[in-house]
């Protein structure tokens, strides 16, 4: 064989070596390629789940406050991470740069929904002891009512001791026919006056000071003497007629009264 055909031989085979080379390339980059094509499409799969999930949990954490300013941030969240659920899904699987940055705001999503609960928690535990507190207060205000209320009735029962306590008290009450001027007579048909004298007996729980002593002369048929109707004084809520008015400053001491009633 001579040198021509020998190097022919070898430019041949070298151009078939080379020619099952790239094959084999091309096939293990076409095999490559279909591989990573469904390596991103399962990880859009996967974005697309946990965008979804993180909608649903937003509104579902919503149900969990009360807070108005706190719902409103959620809301916005919530549209922010659907929104980039509509962008993900219009996304090819093949668009790599797009999935990746996609991938990346996912950690922000996951990384701000992380930080409301903690949030929502906090409150809703601040919430739940403040719950407690003002059960305990509203115990306590219970408590300090029924006192009160047994203190006013103890008050008001002392109140009326005192009262019944400080009221003066008329002894040795007598009444007698007299002549003008003043002297007892044995005749009423004679008598020009009817003379009262009484002692208001000593009450060191009677406050001092000036006094209005009313007194009521009754007939045997039950009539009030009186020198005119209008002659009224206010006693337990009523109001009542009265014969003889008059003003005395009394000391707390024993103190004799003598009234004089004209007889027409």
């Amino acid at each position: 064989m001579n040198k021509g055909k020998i190097a022919l031989y070898a430019i041949i085979a070298l151009l078939l070596i080379a020619a099952v080379t790239m094959g084999v390339l091309w096939s293990n980059s076409e095999k490559e390629k279909t591989e990573m094509q469904e390596l991103f499409s399962i990880e859009k799969e996967e974005l697309e789940s946990e965008y979804s999930t993180f909608a649903t949990q937003y509104d579902e954490l919503k149900l969990r406050i009360t807070n108005d300013s706190l719902l409103y941030k959620l809301e916005q969240e919530k549209m922010r991470t659907q929104q980039l659920l509509d962008e993900l899904k219009q996304t090819k699987a093949t668009d790599a740069a797009e999935i990746t940055r996609l991938k990346k705001e996912l950690k922000t999503v996951r990384a701000v929904m992380r930080s409301y609960i903690l949030q929502i928690d906090s409150l809703n535990r601040i919430n739940t002891e403040l719950v407690k507190e003002n059960r305990k207060v509203k115990e306590r205000y219970k408590e300090a009512s029924k006192t009160i209320s047994t203190l006013n009735e103890e008050k008001e029962v002392l109140t009326q001791q005192v009262q019944l306590a400080s009221q003066l008290d008329a002894q040795g009450i007598k009444m007698y026919p007299a002549k003008k001027n003043g002297k007892k007579i044995d005749k009423i048909k004679k008598a020009k006056k009817l003379v009262i004298d009484f002692l208001i007996a000593k009450n060191i729980t009677a406050p001092t000071g000036e006094k209005t002593i009313y007194v009521r002369i009754t007939t045997p048929d039950g009539n009030i003497l009186t020198k005119e109707q209008s002659a009224m004084f206010t006693y337990e809520n009523r109001e009542l007629n009265y014969s003889i008015k008059k003003y005395i400053e009394y000391t707390g001491e024993d103190l004799p009264i003598t009234l004089y009633w004209d007889i027409e």
